[in-house]
Protein backbone atom coordinates (compact mmCIF):
# COMPACT_ATOMS: atom_id res chain seq x y z
CA UNK A 1 0.00 0.00 0.00
CA UNK A 2 1.32 3.46 -0.86
CA UNK A 3 0.13 6.71 0.70
CA UNK A 4 0.31 10.09 -1.02
CA UNK A 5 -0.21 13.17 1.15
CA UNK A 6 -2.01 16.00 -0.68
CA UNK A 7 -1.12 19.39 0.88
CA UNK A 8 -4.20 21.61 0.56
CA UNK A 9 -4.36 25.26 -0.44
CA UNK A 10 -7.80 26.82 0.01
CA UNK A 11 -8.29 30.14 -1.75
CA UNK A 12 -10.56 33.01 -0.70
CA UNK A 13 -10.13 36.49 -2.07
CA UNK A 14 -6.75 35.54 -3.51
CA UNK A 15 -5.45 34.51 -0.09
CA UNK A 16 -4.54 31.16 1.46
CA UNK A 17 -7.14 30.38 4.12
CA UNK A 18 -8.84 27.68 6.15
CA UNK A 19 -12.53 27.88 6.98
CA UNK A 20 -14.00 26.99 10.35
CA UNK A 21 -16.69 24.35 9.70
CA UNK A 22 -17.07 25.51 6.11
CA UNK A 23 -18.17 29.01 7.15
CA UNK A 24 -16.91 31.64 4.69
CA UNK A 25 -17.29 34.29 7.39
CA UNK A 26 -14.88 32.42 9.68
CA UNK A 27 -11.75 32.20 7.59
CA UNK A 28 -8.26 32.18 9.03
CA UNK A 29 -5.75 33.75 6.63
CA UNK A 30 -2.41 31.94 6.42
CA UNK A 31 -0.88 33.98 3.64
CA UNK A 32 -1.52 36.32 0.76
CA UNK A 33 0.79 34.64 -1.76
CA UNK A 34 -0.70 31.32 -2.94
CA UNK A 35 2.13 30.78 -5.43
CA UNK A 36 4.75 31.04 -2.67
CA UNK A 37 2.79 28.57 -0.55
CA UNK A 38 2.56 26.15 -3.46
CA UNK A 39 6.30 26.43 -4.01
CA UNK A 40 6.99 25.75 -0.32
CA UNK A 41 4.90 22.57 -0.43
CA UNK A 42 6.63 21.43 -3.62
CA UNK A 43 10.09 22.19 -2.22
CA UNK A 44 9.19 20.17 0.88
CA UNK A 45 8.64 17.12 -1.31
CA UNK A 46 4.89 17.16 -2.03
CA UNK A 47 3.99 14.86 -4.93
CA UNK A 48 0.64 16.58 -5.54
CA UNK A 49 -1.11 19.80 -4.56
CA UNK A 50 -4.81 19.99 -3.71
CA UNK A 51 -6.28 23.43 -4.44
CA UNK A 52 -9.82 24.64 -3.78
CA UNK A 53 -11.30 27.88 -5.09
CA UNK A 54 -13.66 28.50 -2.16
CA UNK A 55 -15.15 31.62 -3.74
CA UNK A 56 -15.71 29.62 -6.91
CA UNK A 57 -17.46 26.83 -5.01
CA UNK A 58 -19.99 29.32 -3.66
CA UNK A 59 -20.29 31.34 -6.87
CA UNK A 60 -20.60 28.32 -9.16
CA UNK A 61 -17.78 29.52 -11.41
CA UNK A 62 -14.02 30.09 -11.11
CA UNK A 63 -13.16 33.19 -9.07
CA UNK A 64 -9.52 32.77 -7.98
CA UNK A 65 -8.21 31.91 -11.43
CA UNK A 66 -5.34 34.39 -11.22
CA UNK A 67 -4.03 32.81 -8.03
CA UNK A 68 -4.33 29.30 -9.45
CA UNK A 69 -2.53 30.24 -12.64
CA UNK A 70 0.25 31.84 -10.60
CA UNK A 71 0.72 28.57 -8.72
CA UNK A 72 0.91 26.59 -11.94
CA UNK A 73 3.75 28.81 -13.11
CA UNK A 74 5.99 28.09 -10.12
CA UNK A 75 5.51 24.35 -9.50
CA UNK A 76 6.03 21.26 -11.63
CA UNK A 77 4.16 18.81 -9.38
CA UNK A 78 0.63 17.93 -10.55
CA UNK A 79 -2.24 20.00 -9.17
CA UNK A 80 -5.84 18.96 -8.60
CA UNK A 81 -8.37 21.78 -8.44
CA UNK A 82 -11.93 22.08 -7.20
CA UNK A 83 -14.43 24.87 -6.74
CA UNK A 84 -16.81 26.31 -9.33
CA UNK A 85 -16.28 23.58 -11.91
CA UNK A 86 -19.79 23.02 -13.23
CA UNK A 87 -19.48 22.45 -17.00
CA UNK A 88 -17.24 20.95 -19.67
CA UNK A 89 -15.98 24.36 -20.81
CA UNK A 90 -14.53 24.98 -17.37
CA UNK A 91 -13.11 21.45 -17.15
CA UNK A 92 -11.41 21.80 -20.53
CA UNK A 93 -10.19 25.29 -19.70
CA UNK A 94 -8.44 24.23 -16.51
CA UNK A 95 -6.94 21.08 -17.97
CA UNK A 96 -5.69 23.15 -20.87
CA UNK A 97 -3.93 25.50 -18.46
CA UNK A 98 -2.09 22.66 -16.76
CA UNK A 99 -4.38 21.36 -14.03
CA UNK A 100 -3.92 17.58 -13.79
CA UNK A 101 -7.24 16.72 -12.15
CA UNK A 102 -10.48 18.57 -11.71
CA UNK A 103 -12.62 17.98 -8.63
CA UNK A 104 -16.30 17.97 -9.46
CA UNK A 105 -18.57 18.37 -6.45
CA UNK A 106 -21.98 19.98 -6.71
CA UNK A 107 -22.28 19.27 -10.42
CA UNK A 108 -21.51 15.58 -9.83
CA UNK A 109 -24.49 15.24 -7.52
CA UNK A 110 -26.84 17.16 -9.78
CA UNK A 111 -25.68 15.52 -13.01
CA UNK A 112 -23.81 12.20 -12.53
CA UNK A 113 -23.44 11.80 -16.30
CA UNK A 114 -21.29 14.93 -16.31
CA UNK A 115 -18.66 13.07 -14.28
CA UNK A 116 -18.41 10.36 -16.90
CA UNK A 117 -18.38 12.93 -19.71
CA UNK A 118 -15.63 14.95 -18.05
CA UNK A 119 -13.45 11.90 -17.42
CA UNK A 120 -14.00 10.39 -20.86
CA UNK A 121 -13.31 13.64 -22.69
CA UNK A 122 -9.93 14.24 -21.08
CA UNK A 123 -6.71 12.34 -20.54
CA UNK A 124 -6.65 13.64 -16.98
CA UNK A 125 -8.55 11.88 -14.23
CA UNK A 126 -11.66 13.46 -12.80
CA UNK A 127 -11.53 13.49 -9.02
CA UNK A 128 -14.92 13.83 -7.38
CA UNK A 129 -14.41 14.50 -3.69
CA UNK A 130 -17.95 15.66 -2.96
CA UNK A 131 -19.73 12.53 -4.17
CA UNK A 132 -19.11 10.50 -1.01
CA UNK A 133 -19.86 13.54 1.13
CA UNK A 134 -23.23 13.82 -0.59
CA UNK A 135 -23.93 10.14 0.10
CA UNK A 136 -23.05 10.62 3.77
CA UNK A 137 -25.25 13.71 4.09
CA UNK A 138 -28.22 12.09 2.38
CA UNK A 139 -27.86 8.93 4.48
CA UNK A 140 -27.62 10.96 7.69
CA UNK A 141 -30.71 12.94 6.75
CA UNK A 142 -32.73 9.77 6.21
CA UNK A 143 -31.40 8.22 9.42
CA UNK A 144 -32.40 11.32 11.42
CA UNK A 145 -35.88 11.24 9.95
CA UNK A 146 -36.32 7.55 10.75
CA UNK A 147 -34.94 8.06 14.27
CA UNK A 148 -37.67 10.62 14.81
CA UNK A 149 -40.25 7.98 13.92
CA UNK A 150 -41.03 9.52 10.56
CA UNK A 151 -40.91 8.21 7.00
CA UNK A 152 -38.23 9.67 4.74
CA UNK A 153 -39.60 11.95 2.04
CA UNK A 154 -39.27 11.19 -1.64
CA UNK A 155 -36.93 14.17 -1.93
CA UNK A 156 -34.60 12.62 0.64
CA UNK A 157 -34.65 9.28 -1.16
CA UNK A 158 -34.03 10.99 -4.52
CA UNK A 159 -31.08 12.89 -3.06
CA UNK A 160 -29.50 9.66 -1.83
CA UNK A 161 -30.09 7.98 -5.19
CA UNK A 162 -28.48 10.89 -7.06
CA UNK A 163 -25.49 10.89 -4.73
CA UNK A 164 -24.97 7.15 -5.14
CA UNK A 165 -25.14 7.48 -8.91
CA UNK A 166 -22.54 10.26 -8.79
CA UNK A 167 -20.22 8.09 -6.70
CA UNK A 168 -20.69 5.11 -9.01
CA UNK A 169 -20.00 7.26 -12.07
CA UNK A 170 -16.81 8.63 -10.52
CA UNK A 171 -15.60 5.18 -9.48
CA UNK A 172 -16.13 3.82 -12.97
CA UNK A 173 -14.74 6.80 -14.85
CA UNK A 174 -11.68 7.75 -12.83
CA UNK A 175 -8.74 6.04 -11.19
CA UNK A 176 -9.19 7.96 -7.96
CA UNK A 177 -12.30 9.07 -6.13
CA UNK A 178 -11.53 11.24 -3.11
CA UNK A 179 -13.93 10.45 -0.27
CA UNK A 180 -14.66 12.61 2.79
CA UNK A 181 -13.13 12.47 6.27
CA UNK A 182 -15.22 9.52 7.50
CA UNK A 183 -12.47 6.95 7.19
CA UNK A 184 -14.78 4.04 8.02
CA UNK A 185 -16.34 4.55 4.60
CA UNK A 186 -13.00 4.75 2.81
CA UNK A 187 -12.33 1.04 3.24
CA UNK A 188 -15.76 0.15 1.86
CA UNK A 189 -15.24 2.45 -1.10
CA UNK A 190 -11.80 1.01 -1.77
CA UNK A 191 -13.21 -2.53 -1.68
CA UNK A 192 -16.04 -1.56 -4.03
CA UNK A 193 -13.87 0.29 -6.52
CA UNK A 194 -10.79 -1.93 -6.30
CA UNK A 195 -8.83 1.22 -7.19
CA UNK A 196 -6.62 3.73 -5.36
CA UNK A 197 -8.61 5.96 -3.01
CA UNK A 198 -7.72 9.59 -2.34
CA UNK A 199 -8.73 10.11 1.30
CA UNK A 200 -9.29 13.70 2.41
CA UNK A 201 -8.48 13.88 6.12
CA UNK A 202 -7.53 16.55 8.62
CA UNK A 203 -4.43 15.29 10.41
CA UNK A 204 -3.29 17.39 13.34
CA UNK A 205 -0.46 14.98 14.06
CA UNK A 206 1.39 12.28 12.19
CA UNK A 207 -0.02 9.71 14.60
CA UNK A 208 -3.58 10.80 13.77
CA UNK A 209 -3.06 10.23 10.05
CA UNK A 210 -1.33 6.89 10.63
CA UNK A 211 -4.16 5.73 12.84
CA UNK A 212 -6.81 6.63 10.29
CA UNK A 213 -4.91 4.85 7.53
CA UNK A 214 -4.33 1.72 9.63
CA UNK A 215 -8.00 1.47 10.55
CA UNK A 216 -9.56 2.24 7.20
CA UNK A 217 -7.43 1.58 4.16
Amino acid sequence: MSIIVFPAIDLKGGQVVRLAEGDMDRATVYGDDPAAQARRFADAGAEWLHVVDLDGAFAGKPVNAQAVEAMLKVVTVPVQLGGGIRDMKTVEGWLGKGISRVIIGTAAVRDPAFVTQAAAAQNAQAAVDAAQTAVDAATASIAATEAAGQTPTQAQLDALDAANKALAAATTAAENTPPPTDMSLDAALADMANKPVDADVTAWAKETLAGKIERAI
